[in-house]
């Protein structure tokens, strides 16, 4: 098979799979979703903030920041929060790294490739990047931590924060990335969906770098 055959076939998969989403979505009262993930409405339209970047969701779509079709992997996170969203808001809970949540090990080196892994190759020997970056996401430093160089906590969306810790390298071990989620997102996304999510999340970080 072709490189241009794999293109068209990732798109065609693409293309049903946003449309299944899609007429999922025009099924749901976006009103109550809203009030549930504590979100805005503007007229017909959901509005999504994911990394302090806005998204507006409707039966016509995903649309990003610059105003087209947003991309693969944030019309998945999103279409997936809204159809997701529990009945109940869950209770705060305890911070968790994603090997431990349940289902996650089938995933762990996607994770690793995609998340943990290209931030501590791009941010190793560069504390202040990484911390001007998170800042440009909408980090927030947190301090009650000492065991770590850097640590952040972030809004992936409404009620799902983030928490970063960093441990840069040093003459004896190489830079360490901990990625944490609290445990009640496995309310609101499914595994596969929270990988994608942290990839998300180092992408966004590395674009700020640069």
């Amino acid at each position: 098979m072709t490189k241009k055959t794999n293109i068209n076939c990732k798109s065609a998969v693409f293309d049903k799979t946003y449309q299944d989403y899609l007429q999922q979505l025009g099924k749901l009262d976006l009103s109550q979703r809203a009030q549930k993930l504590g979100l805005t409405i503007s007229r017909t339209e959901l509005l999504i903030s994911l990394f302090n970047s806005e998204y507006r969701v409707s039966s016509k779509g995903v649309i990003s920041p610059l105003k087209k079709q947003a991309g693969f992997e944030e019309s998945i996170i999103i279409f997936k929060y809204i159809l997701t969203c529990p009945e109940v808001v869950p209770e705060h809970s305890e911070w968790s790294a994603y090997h431990s949540f349940k289902d996650a090990q089938p995933l762990l080196h996607y994770f690793a490739r995609e998340t943990t892994g290209p931030i501590e190759k791009t941010f190793s020997g560069n504390l202040t990047a990484l911390e001007e970056a998170g800042k440009k996401l909408g980090g927030v430093i947190v301090t009650d931590n000492a065991s770590y160089d850097l640590s952040m906590q972030f809004d992936a969306l409404s009620k799902i924060p983030v928490s970063l810790r960093f441990n840069d390298k040093d003459e004896d071990f190489p830079a360490q990335c901990t990625v944490l989620f609290k445990f009640s997102v496995e309310k609101y996304l499914d595994m596969e969906s929270l990988g994608i999510l942290g990839a998300i999340f180092a992408k966004n970080l590395i674009k700020n770098a640069k």
